[in-house]
């Protein structure tokens, strides 16, 4: 199958408000008002988690008759840890996430020797796991000055 590419444009707003758009859906990224945001929707690091949980059970959808799971229910529970000195320069830590940390609630019937080669699948199958865990080449590909 031949690559995709996927695309999505951010564009500030007032504040630190920041409207998503992909494809023909938009969304609000917001910070916490304790970080000079508004607080109108999750900030990026949460969203970052949000999007690991549901990449991991749209995967767990699409792939469970393959490993002959009934699942009857499903959700993904995350929490990352980062250092915020990082992001605001008061230290060398790095900006981003030092740990993600997730637990996977199944609802089911089936053999748990079964369900567990079918979250070791899921692990080595969900994108934006994968695009975590590994580096990415991350390039600026172009600056646009308008006036």
């Amino acid at each position: 199958m031949p690559i995709t590419t996927f695309k999505a444009s951010a564009h500030l707003q007032e504040g630190v408000v920041v409207k998503v758009r992909s494809r023909n859906f938009e969304f609000t990224i917001d910070e916490p008002r304790s970080l000079g945001g508004t607080d109108t929707g999750p900030n990026p690091v949460e969203a970052l988690l949000g999007s690991l949980g549901a990449c991991q059970a749209i995967v767990a959808r699409v792939y469970a008759k393959k490993f002959d799971i009934q699942l009857d229910d499903f959700w993904v529970e995350l929490e990352g840890d980062l250092d915020l000195d990082g992001f605001f320069k008061r230290s060398d830590v790095r900006p981003g996430y030092s740990d993600i940390r997730y637990t996977f609630h199944i609802k089911t019937e089936s053999p748990k020797e079964r369900v567990e080669q079918f979250i070791e699948f899921l692990e080595q199958t969900c994108p934006v796991g994968d695009t975590i865990a590994n580096t990415v080449k991350l390039q600026l590909s172009g600056i646009v000055i308008e006036s």
